[in-house]
């Protein structure tokens, strides 16, 4: 059965976004054979580190996570330096890093200017994030969600020029650190929007990492009503520890994508007390232990998470790190 897509009321209706969607609700009956892990350590780990990152250690970490395996790395973000300085030197580290056949290396690109920037750095994948939050919009971008995603407009038809493709990112889909509960409802309106537009996936944030099993199954039951699950992607962040469970749930529920980050990295600047993204060690031995191949050399991982960790000055975030290195 076919929707008719809605538009937000005050976003300015283009024609390219009049289509149909058709809806999916049935579900899965076993687990995927092979899951796709989306790598966002050296951007949206590092890009809320305190200290100085240089390039040459950003490059030593992306050509790390290539050599292990992974298969798609969020490189850098192509932003102003005065609003994410840790970001600064993203064209550099796309020139110095070795890249494989067969490895997306992406970008975050928020905005055109970004995306110009991206594309002459010679990056054929870019991100744009919403947030299914108006007060989270508000205070992260300064700008309503129908702004936001009229920002992208422009980027949709650039890239569709440049052959480049675009991801999506949805924020505080299972919570705000501002309004407190988001509807499902609301989140699948916003990634509705996005792959309206063009964006082939769309990843659903949970950005303070409230969430729970239930509730993510939940959220993909309805936002699948509008985008298929097999274009859908979990973003979790630990906060509550419960990211691996929410990653299970997704997993039941028929999604095979995930980001996650080296050694834990990251958090959110804009959610207070939000800790970083789920560990990718912690995925990838998740994984392994349900039979299901995601390319990545766990051991390989391992050492480079130690590494940037050890760069950074601390322990690694990674719960299967740490009990490896205990042994």
């Amino acid at each position: 059965q076919a929707r008719s897509h809605r538009f937000f009321p005050q976003f300015p209706i283009q024609g390219f976004l009049s289509i149909q969607i058709i809806q999916h609700r049935s579900i899965p009956m076993s687990l995927p054979s092979h899951v796709r892990l989306v790598e966002v350590g050296p951007r949206d780990g590092l890009q809320n580190e305190a200290q100085p990152i240089s390039v040459a250690d950003k490059v030593r970490l992306v050509d790390a996570l290539t050599a292990a395996g992974v298969s798609y790395i969020e490189v850098g973000s192509f932003v102003s330096p005065k609003w994410v300085p840790q970001m600064a030197g993203s064209a550099e580290v796309f020139a110095q890093i070795q890249r494989k056949p067969g490895v997306t290396y992406a970008a975050l690109a928020p905005n055109l200017r970004g995306f110009e920037d991206a594309v002459a750095a010679g990056v054929k994948e870019v991100a744009v994030f919403a947030a299914a939050s108006e007060a989270f919009s508000q205070r992260n971008i300064n700008c309503s969600i129908s702004e936001s995603l009229a920002r992208f407009v422009p980027i949709m038809e650039a890239a569709k020029q440049h052959g480049v493709s675009v991801r999506g990112y949805v924020s505080c889909v299972l919570g705000c650190p501002y309004e407190g509960n988001v509807a499902p409802e609301q989140v699948a309106l916003v990634a509705r929007e996005l792959y309206a537009m063009g964006c082939y996936e769309v990843s659903l944030g949970d950005t303070i990492g409230t969430g729970t099993a239930g509730a993510t199954r939940k959220l993909i039951e309805v936002v699948a009503a509008d985008v298929p699950r097999e274009k859908l992607a979990g973003h979790f962040h630990d906060t509550y520890g419960q990211a691996m469970a929410n990653i299970y749930a997704s997993l039941l529920e028929g999604v095979s994508v995930f980001d996650s980050s080296i050694a834990g990295l990251g958090g959110c600047p804009y959610a207070k007390g939000a800790s970083g993204n789920v560990a990718t060690e912690d995925v990838v031995y998740l994984l392994n232990g349900l039979g299901i191949d995601s390319g990545i050399d766990l051991e390989a991982l391992i050492v480079a998470g130690q590494h940037i960790s050890t760069v950074l000055g601390r322990a690694s975030g990674s719960r299967v790190a740490r009990a490896r290195s205990a042994q």
